[in-house]
């Protein structure tokens, strides 16, 4: 699936408006929300009625119980203070040169004069980013081996999570048997980690995410135990290595087959200004959204565009519908970073990072790390698209890549 899921979502939109239902797994009853006023009111609403953890519960095998993705309320303000400090805007900026020197290191892998796919590219720098700055494990033996299972289990949950009939147990040779097996092997090294990280002297002077998470204390005093650690851990993992990745897959796809705005973005790059970078991602998260919904489920019948919804519905603010609408994008479907440097994008039309007491806690670092990727890429390389067609959606898991992995021709490079 890819673009057909899209133009579903349109063909609805044209039919019923900017409120419809739609049934389709692994929601019962999925009600699809594009009206602004309506997204407003699915963000700010009582989060007792809109549990955005029950929304998100596909992803229990992999997160675990106590991420901040699934707790809601009382549970998830809890956590979500506890967390919200160590990715404050300001602090991502301690990460800049380790980004910088993990993209040049990708960047000496590349074939030059052939064709070949981003994606993989920009997954292995996202990941290595969260493995040094979020993880921050030194010894490249433990390193090493928790990145292959981590992607191991990734690879295995893409599977058995978005196909529940095969959650079960039946030995290493079915998928569940695999992917457990995988994920307990990966959550022997982040526990044998948090325990020997707790008992560092240096851990009020180290920067990484980790160790900041550790230092944390609630109203009560109380830290983070080892098995929320590692839950927020690979939150953390799951929230922004695919995401970003892909976001940046994307925004590469888009400037190599709209030169005019590639050679732009050089210009100012070269002359040290990034306010045309700062609008060109946010027009390809607009054009491209990696993920199509901001899901919350409801506890209590709630009206919504007019229409009575009943409990146990889940409500999906479509990122697709919002940023393709013409009333609100004049042609919609053209990429065109100036628009907002026309209009600043609008916290309940532009929804990339969701909204509300749920907005992604990564955003400011995800932002950050396409930055700083960016700019060294094109800094160093010139890159061209093989051809001028552009690359279809295809789904994966729950986002959608460019369906042949954004593929480009490094003709030169440092």
């Amino acid at each position: 699936m890819g673009y057909g899921e899209q133009v579903l979502l349109e063909r609805c939109q044209r039919r019923y408006g900017n409120v419809f239902m739609i049934r389709v797994w692994p929601f019962e009853r999925l009600v699809v929300v594009a009206d602004p006023d309506e997204v407003k009111r699915i963000f700010r609403g009582d989060a007792t009625l809109l549990h955005a953890g029950e929304g998100n519960k596909i992803l229990e095998p992999l997160v675990g119980l106590q991420s901040v993705l699934l707790l809601d309320e009382s549970d998830h303000m809890h956590q979500r203070k506890l967390m919200l400090p160590s990715f404050h805007g300001d602090r991502m900026r301690v990460y800049g040169d380790l980004m910088r020197e993990i993209t040049d290191e990708e960047i000496a892998r590349w074939p030059v004069g052939e064709p070949f796919a981003l994606h993989g590219p920009m997954q292995a720098i996202t990941l290595r980013v969260i493995m040094r700055a979020v993880f921050g494990i030194e010894d490249a033996g433990r390193l090493g081996r928790l990145e292959r299972l981590l992607m191991r289990m990734l690879d295995l949950g893409q599977t058995t999570m978005m196909a529940p009939f095969l959650q079960h147990d039946l030995g290493t040779r079915s998928p569940w048997g695999r992917f457990t097996a995988v994920r307990a092997a990966a959550d022997e090294v982040m526990f044998a980690e948090i325990r020997e990280r707790r008992g560092q002297p240096d851990l009020e002077e180290r920067s990484d995410v980790l160790s900041l998470l550790m230092q944390a204390r609630d109203e009560s005093g109380e830290p983070m135990s080892d098995r929320a650690l590692r839950d927020e851990l690979v939150t953390l993992l799951v929230a922004g290595y695919e995401t970003t990745a892909t976001q940046l897959a994307w925004t590469f796809e888009r400037l190599l087959r709209h030169p005019h705005v590639l050679d732009r973005l050089l210009g100012e790059l070269a002359a040290q200004k990034e306010g045309y970078l700062d609008v060109v991602i946010k027009e390809c998260q607009r054009s491209r959204p990696v993920l199509t919904y901001a899901m919350r489920r409801l506890t209590a019948p709630m009206e919504v565009g007019g229409y009575s919804v009943e409990a146990g519905a889940t409500l999906g603010a479509s990122a697709w519908l919002l940023h393709h609408n013409p009333e609100i994008y004049p042609d919609p479907y053209t990429f065109r970073p100036e628009r907002f440097e026309e209009r600043p994008p609008e916290t309940y039309t532009w929804t990339p990072f969701g909204g509300g007491v749920r907005r992604c806690l990564g955003a400011a670092f995800a932002t950050y790390e396409m930055k700083v990727v960016l700019r060294t890429v094109l800094e160093r390389c010139r890159l061209e698209a093989p051809d001028a067609k552009p690359e279809a959606l295809r789904r994966r898991m729950i986002t959608f890549v460019p369906a042949k992995g954004a593929r480009a021709v490094l003709h030169s490079r440092p």
